[in-house]
């Protein structure tokens, strides 16, 4: 909610009345973190974890006000290196060699300086609460606050408790199984005060260990992130169930998320409808505070402190996951070791590549590998169990082996609209589908294809079970059965219908991937722009490149769709006409290249925006994929020449700091026609219908040919995507309608294609 600066006389922070929009999310440094990165070499300190020192910024390390050192890099198994900021006599301040020793911070005194707008947050939050229980009070079967055993879920337990009547809710832990050590007992801590005060108090967790999960599922990874919903959603769903009654309850889950925690929760409401739990409201009371306000209010309302701060780790989480890494790797293996190593192990285990040199599966654990994963290729141990091919207006599907009976879950799929034959074998079936009846009825037809993996695939997690608010689908020692099904499709709503078939699916039939290393050392300069874009058909017999430089550059030219053999095209003169260099003339080459050129592809969907990626990092990331030490090389280098262009400083595609760490922004777009023109080019390059939901756009966890227009432009703000998809609807109907009415969110694309789209930008001129 507030800014604020560092104390030099508590060692603290003050908040200040100035709200903030951007938060450097501090949080307090105490001795055993200092101990692990190396600060007892050059400062002097008590051993003492009463109290912190310092504050930490990210990775920049502040005493009293004054910046004394911040890391950089790290692994699972390297520490990041600590880097000392010295003043300008070249002394380390604070230092032993000037005698200094650190002193922990005032924490009363600095409560004590906050209390008067601490108590304004603090009682405006209350009422935020209030208000939202007095709204659903007599609609709602049941209230409950989501507890992790973090900071943030103590905070909002807290206000809760001070917001709500006695026995108006109940607190739910989501035992993951793989939590830190010290959330255990951080949680055994909040249970035995809501004991006390009696507040019902229940943990959920599924009946998979997670170890045995990892095992069936393969590995999580950042885009098959099955975990979440095994180990998660589904059994804090069915301990509500058990809580209330009832199988279709509704409910509302007060939640701990904060805007300032991430780019992605930088678009969070205060309340939503479904969006955490399927047919669930939650709400976010916490949504506009920092983690400054967070920790002043952990101190002065002395709540308990899970150990895991204590020890360096910047959050409380999973103990290992695909989302995290560097630092966060490192402090955790260091206070976990043999917990973080279990599932490690797991990680070799399962993954097949026999070839792997003990170098190469090191890379493969720490910079990108496993947490990189996008089918359940390269599992070891893992077979086909899903077939599928189109041939002569059949389309063919084989399961083998199959996990479960397919005669129950094909009664989740209309079969009565688009025929189905059956063959059963000794070891599954074969089934057979007319073409044409799944163009004419698409959805049904990939209800019946998902009904067909869900058969081959399904392990018993229950995610089915727990959409399924009717209580027709039941599982019994892992074993489906499904009665009087009312076809609503509910249990279909996961990708690709399954998670257990979406983490190990092996991808059939797939052309030969394109290779990533697409300029090899020669990327694209901007006076080789200038001199195309100047020269135009005359470039091709009068440039002064290299042959390599030439041949790398042709590539990207044709990409782009700049030139047809040796010849600039209609696009190449629209752009021309466009002025080149302007944003809407870069936003459309952009939109070429992400659908035609393998590396353009590879940073846009590797790279999330904002996001510092250190080039070691993203060099073994490619490695890891199997490319090439020197290809990987020039990729990464070939990200510096391409932000040098234009395409950095008038689209704001990225840029690279003075440490060499890469960065892609959210482009400047000021003409949304581009926008246009890149749903159009993705819907052709995905082979869309013309009708799909505005969630597909955002839905990064589909394997599918081209990358969305959001992730392309970085428009994750949805008030931003609406405002522009409503504008064109109202611009263009004959293009495009977006309808947003109630739970309907909708785009329309009309019998038109994407070079119809480029049309619009000629008239314009």
């Amino acid at each position: 909610m507030y800014s604020y600066t560092f104390d030099s006389e508590t060692g603290g922070i003050v908040l200040n009345s100035t709200p903030t929009n951007f938060s450097k999310e501090p949080r307090p440094v105490y001795a055993m973190e200092l101990d692990i990165l190396g600060f007892d070499k050059y400062w002097d300190y008590d051993k003492q974890n009463d109290s912190p020192y310092m504050w930490a910024e990210s990775n920049i390390y502040w005493y009293r006000g004054v910046q004394i050192a911040k890391t950089k890099g790290g692994d699972l198994y390297t520490a990041p290196e600590l880097q000392l900021v010295r003043d300008e006599s070249g002394s380390i301040p604070f230092g032993k060699d000037d005698g200094v020793k650190l002193e922990p911070m005032d924490i009363e005194a600095m409560c004590a300086a906050n209390e008067d707008l601490l108590t304004v947050i603090e009682d405006s939050t209350v009422k935020k609460i209030v208000k939202e229980y007095e709204k659903f009070k007599d609609k709602l079967d049941i209230f409950h606050v989501a507890f992790s055993g973090g900071k943030d879920s103590a905070v909002l337990l807290d206000l809760v408790k001070k917001a709500l009547p006695k026995d108006s809710f109940v607190v739910i832990f989501g035992d993951t199984g793989m939590e830190f050590p010290d959330t255990y007992e951080a949680v055994e801590e909040t249970k035995k005060q809501c004991e006390a005060d009696g507040t019902p108090f229940y943990i959920a967790r599924s009946h998979f260990d997670p170890k045995d999960s990892w095992e069936l599922f393969g590995p999580p990874s950042r885009t098959l992130r099955w975990c979440c919903s095994v180990h998660k959603s589904t059994p804090q769903t069915l301990k509500m169930r058990e809580i209330t009654g009832k199988q279709n309850y509704t409910g509302l889950d007060y939640v701990g998320v904060r805007k300032h925690e991430s780019l992605a929760r930088s678009t969070y409401e205060y309340e939503n409808y479904g969006k955490k739990q399927k047919g669930q409201h939650s709400f976010n009371p916490l949504l506009e505070w920092t983690s400054a306000e967070i920790w002043l209010y952990v101190y002065a309302r002395n709540l308990f402190i899970n150990k895991a701060y204590i020890k360096g780790n910047s959050r409380a989480g999973c103990l290992l996951c695909p989302m995290s890494g560097g630092y966060s790797d490192y402090i955790r293996r260091y206070n976990y070791t043999e917990n973080i190593d279990s599932f490690i192990d797991i990680i070799k285990r399962k993954n097949s590549w026999d070839s792997y040199s003990e170098t190469e599966l090191h890379s493969y654990v720490t910079s990108g590998g496993w947490d990189n994963r996008r089918s359940g290729r390269g599992i070891a141990g893992n077979v086909l169990k899903y077939k599928e091919k189109t041939a002569e207006g059949k389309i063919t599907i084989e399961i083998m082996n199959p996990n479960s009976d397919w005669k129950e879950w094909i009664k989740t799929a209309d079969t009565a609209t688009i025929p189905l034959k059956k063959e059963e074998n000794s070891n599954g079936a074969t089934f057979v589908l007319l073409e044409k009846d799944v163009k004419a009825l698409p959805t049904a037809g990939k209800i019946i294809r998902q009904s067909l993996k869900k058969a081959a695939y399904c392990v018993g997690c229950r995610v089915c079970e727990t959409n399924c608010k009717g209580g027709h689908i039941h599982f019994e020692n892992g074993k489906v059965t499904i009665t009087d099904c009312t076809q609503c499709h509910e249990c279909h709503d996961i990708p690709t219908g399954c998670h257990a078939y979406n983490s190990l699916k092996i991808p059939q039939g797939e052309k030969k991937m394109k290779t990533i290393n697409c300029f090899d050392d020669h990327a694209p300069k901007r006076d080789w722009l200038v001199s195309y874009f100047d020269l135009q058909d005359d470039f091709f017999t009068e440039h002064t490149l290299g042959p390599n430089m030439f041949t790398h550059f042709k590539r990207f030219l044709r990409d782009a769709q700049l030139i047809d053999s040796n010849k600039c095209s209609d696009f190449s003169a629209l752009i021309c006409d466009l002025g080149w260099e302007s944003d809407t003339a870069l936003a459309l080459i952009l939109v070429n290249l992400a659908y035609e050129n393998a590396q353009f592809e590879w940073y846009i969907s590797q790279m999330d925006i904002g996001y510092f990626y250190e080039s070691k990092l993203l060099k073994e990331r490619l490695m890891a994929d199997g490319i090439k030490e020197k290809a990987a090389n020039s990729v990464v280098k070939s990200f510096k020449r391409i932000v040098g262009t234009p395409f950095g400083p008038v689209l704001n595609f990225g840029y690279v700091t003075d440490e060499n760490d890469m960065i892609r922004t959210k482009c400047s777009i000021s003409d949304s026609r581009v926008v246009l023109y890149a749903l159009y080019k993705f819907a052709e390059k995905c082979n869309l219908d013309k009708e799909f939901h505005v969630s597909y756009l955002y839905d990064e966890d589909i394997e599918r040919d081209g990358v969305s227009p959001v992730r392309i432009f970085g428009l994750y703000e949805e008030e931003e995507l609406k405002s522009i998809l409503l504008g064109l609807s109202s611009a263009y109907p004959e293009f495009i309608n977006a309808t947003f009415t109630n739970d309907l969110r909708t785009i329309t694309l009309r019998d038109k294609t994407s070079n119809d789209v480029l049309s619009l930008f000629k008239e314009g001129l």
